[in-house]
C-alpha cells in the first residue's frame, strides 16, 4: 500500500471525526490565510467576519508551544514527493484558529503540549523542544498507536488522537490537500444507456426511440432546449 492510499485511510477515518470535535461543516473549516481572506466560500455574515477577525487578533499558543506542534504535524503528515508538509499548508495557524473557535479543546491541548516536555525530561532529561529527531519519535510512538499504548499513556493517546484530528482536518481543507487526495467533486457523466453486454445477459435492449437523447461527449456544453409544452427538443 502506498503512501495516498495510506492517507486516503487516514483521511476517511480521522478527518471526519476531526469535524465532528470542531463543530464545523467542511466548507467552513479554513487555514488562517482564508479565513483572513474574508471568509469561507459559504459566505459569511457580518457577525461571523467579525468575530472571525477577533480570533486571528488573539494569541493562543506561546512560541515553545507553536514549536511544538511545527513538529508534530509535519510528523503527522510529512511532505511527500508529490505533496507538501503540514506546516507548508499553515496547519499549525489552523489548529491555533481552531483553539480559539472551540475553546473547549483549549485545556486538553495544552496540557497535551505540557506533557511532552514531561515525558521528555522523564527519559532525556530536557524539554521536548531540545530533543532530537530520534527522540521525537520515541515519545511519539508512545501514544500515535491506540491499540499499542499501555494504560498509563491513555490521556495522552486521547490527546494525540485529537492532534492528528486537527491536523488532517487543517490539511485537507486545503486546495492543495484536495488536489493531494485526488478529490474531484461532482464531474459531468455521459449516459448512452445501459450496457449492451448487461443488456443481452438479460435478453433485453435500450429503446431506440430514446438514442438520440442520450448526452453525448460532445454536448456537454450544449444548453438543454425545451418546447412550451415542456418537452425536449434539443
Amino acid at each position: 500500500m502506498n503512501r495516498r492510499e495510506n492517507l486516503k485511510l487516514l483521511f476517511t477515518g480521522s478527518v471526519g471525526a476531526g469535524l465532528l470535535l470542531t463543530g464545523c461543516e467542511p466548507e467552513q473549516v479554513a487555514v488562517q490565510n482564508q479565513v483572513a481572506a474574508g471568509g469561507t466560500i459559504g459566505n459569511r455574515t457580518e457577525d461571523e467576519k467579525l468575530r472571525d477577525a477577533q480570533l486571528l487578533s488573539e494569541k493562543f499558543f506561546t512560541e515553545e508551544e507553536f514549536k511544538k506542534l511545527n513538529t508534530l504535524v509535519d510528523i503527522i503528515l510529512p511532505a511527500g514527493d508529490d505533496s507538501p508538509s503540514a506546516t507548508e499548508l499553515k496547519v499549525p495557524d489552523f489548529i491555533e484558529f481552531m483553539m480559539k473557535d472551540q475553546p473547549g479543546n483549549q485545556t486538553p491541548m495544552r496540557g497535551g503540549l505540557m506533557w511532552l516536555d514531561f515525558e521528555a525530561d522523564e527519559l532525556f532529561g530536557k524539554p521536548f523542544n531540545e530533543l532530537g529527531k530520534d527522540q521525537v519519535l520515541q515519545i511519539v510512538e508512545l501514544v500515535a498507536w491506540p491499540d499499542k499504548a499501555t494504560p498509563e499513556y491513555s490521556g495522552a493517546v486521547r490527546w494525540f488522537n485529537m492532534l492528528r484530528n486537527l491536523t488532517c482536518s487543517g490539511y485537507f481543507s486545503t486546495e492543495a490537500g484536495w488536489k493531494y487526495m485526488d478529490y474531484r467533486g461532482n464531474q459531468p457523466n455521459v449516459w448512452d444507456g445501459v450496457p449492451q453486454n448487461v443488456l443481452d445477459r438479460h435478453g433485453l435492449s435500450n429503446p431506440e426511440k430514446y438514442l438520440s437523447l442520450y448526452l453525448k461527449p460532445e454536448d456537454r456544453g450544449k444548453v438543454a432546449e425545451w418546447d412550451a409544452e415542456g418537452n425536449l427538443i434539443g
